[in-house]
């Protein structure tokens, strides 16, 4: 009997689940039926159930499904979690009562799973055996270029991702190493480039399949090996006005890129500005100054590049004059577009090591003296965002129904994110050991 298998990533179909999905589908190894899906509404009954999680809440909502999931699997079948969060499994343990935990990269362990192996054979995944959790950690990265094509869901044209259907993978890992990101902990300090020939034939399937609006990521576009080359190349395919090569590191900005992402993409880069205070981009292990941001948007600007800028607030540590010089930035830099966020401490991060710490410097936790309900991070937050539209090229009316919606969307934040520092304040138990790969 062939086997049933679903792979699950929750409220959009990330790229990462349609490769593990396509490596079930076609890898050699037994027939079976592969399913992706973006809900946890699903029928039927699975050999194994995959979710594959991009983000730490997800770890609560499905803890509240998760005598239904069990349910809809067979007898002898598995519940395998992976995804950013599983850099630390025995933190998905304390809330998933799941089978096994991919950790890292998935392509070598569900590869090895199609092919028959006892799960204590197989490197990069943690499971519980004998009451407790045993972690086998991986010993090599996978290869990236020569694996299968991912599985396409045919509703993947009507996907909105920051204006892109989809994300396609060109490489993997980071060089740099900022506190609050995991792209490094989790792919390594090294850039693995795929082909552009590798690149294009996925590129060409997901055309097929209805997607128009593609977007080239890997955590810094810019980082691939041949970037121009690339564009030029993928630009031909989908058009540039369906193309984008949003995030860029402000270090990264020099003619050759901007040329680039002006000739053959929308024209449009998303560079992670982070803060306006040198102390705290120091703090966030972000490796630029605050001039180094000034001249890649008068760089971006003399190009005729249109910018959109990331900010944090909230980071631990940061004080009133921080923040204020975060603002006057944004409203110095007059940028195009700008998106804020309050910092989120991932599992794995050092972040998250130095919020475990302790909270009593986290503006997250501290009330605001000027909102009611409100803390001093989410009023930075709220302040900000107001600040960013109108001290942009095309300002925006400060309506009250964007203020009220502005609002909403910082509460919302707030509490999601005191959620998650709540989670990992417990203590993570077991933290996976950056740059092992």
């Amino acid at each position: 009997m062939r086997k049933r298998v679903i792979v699950i990533s929750p409220g959009i179909y990330t790229y990462g689940a349609a490769v593990i999905a396509g490596i079930l589908e076609r890898y050699p190894g037994d027939d079976i039926d592969v399913t992706l899906s973006k809900s946890l509404n699903f029928d039927g009954r699975f050999d194994y159930i995959f979710l594959s999680l991009s983000s730490t809440l997800h770890l609560l909502e499905i803890r509240d499904t998760m005598k239904e999931l069990k349910r809809k699997c067979k007898d002898g079948g598995m519940i395998v979690v992976g995804g950013p969060v599983s850099q630390c499994p025995e933190f998905v343990f304390r809330y998933l009562d799941c089978d096994a935990v991919v950790i890292g990269e998935g392509e070598i362990p569900v590869e090895r799973m199609k092919r028959g192996y006892e799960i204590e054979e197989i490197d990069g995944i943690a499971y519980k055996g004998n009451g407790e959790i045993v972690i086998n950690p991986p010993k090599q990265p996978p290869d990236i270029e020569h694996r299968t094509l991912p599985k396409i869901p045919k509703d993947i044209r009507e996907q909105d991702i920051r204006g892109a259907n989809v994300y396609i993978e060109t490489h993997r890992g980071c060089k740099f190493n900022c506190s609050f990101c995991q792209v490094s902990e989790f792919f390594g300090r090294g850039i693995r480039s795929r082909s552009i020939d590798n690149i294009v034939e996925e590129v060409k399937e997901f055309k097929r399949a209805g997607v128009k609006k593609i977007a080239i990521s890997g955590g810094t576009s810019s980082l691939y090996y041949k970037f121009r080359d690339l564009l030029e190349t993928v630009s031909s395919v989908i058009g540039k006005n369906n193309l984008s090569a949003p995030d860029i590191r402000v270090d990264t900005v020099n003619d050759e890129v901007l040329d680039a992402i002006l000739e053959y993409t929308i024209g449009w880069v998303f560079l992670g500005m982070e803060s306006g205070s040198d102390r705290m981009l120091k703090r966030m292990r972000k490796g630029i100054q605050v001039e180094d941001i000034i001249e890649a948007r008068e760089a971006a600007k003399q190009k005729g590049v249109k910018v959109a800028g990331s900010f944090i607030v909230g980071y631990p540590g940061e004080s009133e004059e921080d923040y204020e010089a975060t603002k006057e930035l944004v409203e110095d830099l007059w940028l195009d577009d700008c998106f804020i966020s309050i910092a989120e401490p991932i599992p794995g991060t050092e972040l998250a090591e130095e919020v475990i710490k302790g909270k009593e410097d986290n503006t997250l936790f501290t009330k605001s003296k000027k909102i009611r309900n409100m803390s001093v991070a989410e009023e930075r937050a709220l302040d900000l965002m107001l600040t960013s539209y109108v001290a942009r090229e095309r300002p925006r009316i400060l309506s009250d129904e964007l203020y009220e919606k502005t609002l909403k969307e910082v509460r919302k934040q707030g509490e999601d994110i005191k959620k998650v520092t709540q989670m990992i304040s417990g203590g993570l138990g077991y933290v996976w050991n950056r740059g092992s790969l």
